[in-house]
């Protein structure tokens, strides 16, 4: 489910799928991750949070996060994106904080949150004012679950938290690593000692990284062409989206779409 606010860029997105690995990123939207089947590891900043089979994770607007899959068995889970302008009263406390502990534990979930995640996925395409009730009922619900502190105290130090926002506001661009290293004021070699370090890949492969996940994204929750999906994501030509996207997946991009039809 992909709907966008009208005369406005915001959007809603959510689609149930199985979970892959995603490097560390941010985006200014809340973002909900429901465990239907399986197992899941949320990262937050520098921890990681393991989730189990009815476990939700809330992440914060500009709050570095990332996933990883370490189980082999059959792992699903629902993940809503929403902007934070739809929350209301919860707003400013989105702005300003983030929890301590991202992952609420299935004992003490109410059954109206697990109810009001099932109808979102179920909500026709028009239904977006259905939809943000929807979130609402399900953040007021979660927040005072939460111990919330400030966001300063959630996440990286400051050349990690930059790097990550530039990549993540720069990815669909043509970007190179001396092109970032000057936007940052850094060397080059320290930012690719950085990604090296830190990320445990290159400055190219993050990139991809960030590319195909947003890829997938639009291809799970649109009727967008390739095409359009792989200009729109950074990658300059449809064979060079190809090539990477069966790289990861062992999938082209139209065999990817196919299966999730099926």
């Amino acid at each position: 489910m992909h709907l966008t606010y009208e005369n406005t860029n915001e959007e809603i997105i959510a689609v149930k799928r199985k979970p892959r690995h995603q490097p560390p990123h941010l985006h200014n939207a809340m973002e909900i991750v429901c465990v239907t089947k399986g197992t899941l590891e949320l990262g937050v900043g520098q921890e990681l949070y393991h989730m189990e089979t009815g476990d939700i994770g809330v992440v914060f607007p500009d709050v570095i996060h990332h996933y990883q899959v370490f189980s082999s068995e059959v792992n699903e889970a629902v993940f809503i994106n929403a902007p934070q302008m739809i929350f209301g009263r919860f707003e400013n406390v989105l702005r300003n904080n983030a929890p301590q502990y991202p992952v609420i534990k299935s004992d003490v979930i109410p059954d109206e949150v697990y109810r009001a995640v099932e109808s979102i996925i179920d909500t026709g395409q028009n239904d977006i004012w259905v939809v943000q009730a929807y979130l609402q009922i399900i953040l007021a619900r979660c927040i005072p679950m939460m111990k919330l502190v400030e966001k300063s105290k959630i996440g990286s130090d400051d050349i990690i938290y930059r790097t990550v926002s530039y990549i993540s506001a720069n990815f669909n661009k043509s970007i190179s690593l001396d092109g970032m290293a000057h936007d940052l004021g850094v060397s080059k070699f320290s930012l690719s000692r950085l990604f090296s370090k830190t990320f445990h890949s290159s400055f190219n492969q993050y990139v991809n990284e960030a590319r195909l996940g947003y890829a997938c994204q639009r291809i799970e929750t649109t009727d967008d062409t390739l095409t359009e999906i792989s200009m729109d994501s950074g990658f300059g030509s449809l064979r060079t989206f190809n090539r990477v996207f069966k790289e990861k997946y062992r999938l082209t991009p139209s065999e990817y779409r196919n299966k999730l039809q099926i």
